[in-house]
């Protein structure tokens, strides 16, 4: 998982919010929605961080606090998410992200800055993320389910370009790390898929 910058709401978001009888069903510009999560999570799912665009078709409005249980957020803006389709379609112990997680709560948000989330997560060299507690690293086996195979396959992939990068560069000075760190996640536009794990590795060799 990456940190999420919220950005600015969606103008038809706030205007529907204003409306008496408002809901999340009953807002017809989710379109505008989707292109403004997607731009501020540079096209990556919350969760897994794979690769998403701005259509109902390739991704789906996540909310991170469920309605069921809190439908007074079903139209705030900071506790909506993009994330992929997550295996939509497939038996349960194959799905992922929010389409495994429903309506089950999780610990930690993405997209808020007091939850630290990339102090929280860390990987295994093949490629399995672990939560910094027993509670979410429960929940992203559980209630996310992001140890699948072709996700860690994944994860490992990037782990083991960077680990190339870091093996043909040695000794590498902190200059080049922040360098790299800034070329990974710096800027703006699209971001690598499964990129976090690479910037994750990066940050540990700037640790004093």
């Amino acid at each position: 998982m990456r940190a999420i910058t919220k950005s600015i709401e969606p103008a038809s978001l706030t205007q529907h919010r204003a409306e008496y009888y408002c809901s999340y069903d009953n807002y017809s510009e989710k379109d505008e929605l989707r292109n403004t999560l997607v731009s501020e999570q540079r096209s990556l799912c919350s969760y897994c961080m794979g690769r998403i665009r701005a259509t109902a078709g390739s991704m789906k409005i996540e909310h991170w606090k469920c309605v069921a249980e809190y439908p007074g957020d079903q139209l705030n803006y900071r506790n909506l998410l993009g994330a992929c389709l997550g295996g939509e379609g497939l038996p349960r112990h194959l799905q992922y992200c929010d389409t495994r997680k429903r309506d089950l709560a999780l610990q930690w948000n993405p997209a808020d800055p007091l939850h630290q989330i990339e102090s929280r997560v860390r990987y295994d060299p093949d490629g399995t993320i672990r939560g910094s507690d027993v509670a979410f690293d429960a929940q992203l086996n559980d209630v996310l389910n992001l140890n699948l195979s072709f996700l860690k396959t994944n994860r490992r992939s990037v782990l083991s370009g960077m680990l190339d990068w870091w093996k043909k560069r040695k000794p590498v000075s902190q200059d080049q790390v922040r360098r790299e760190i800034q070329r990974l996640a710096g800027g703006g536009g699209d971001l690598q898929p499964y990129g976090q794990v690479a910037v994750s590795f990066l940050r540990k060799k700037l640790a004093p």
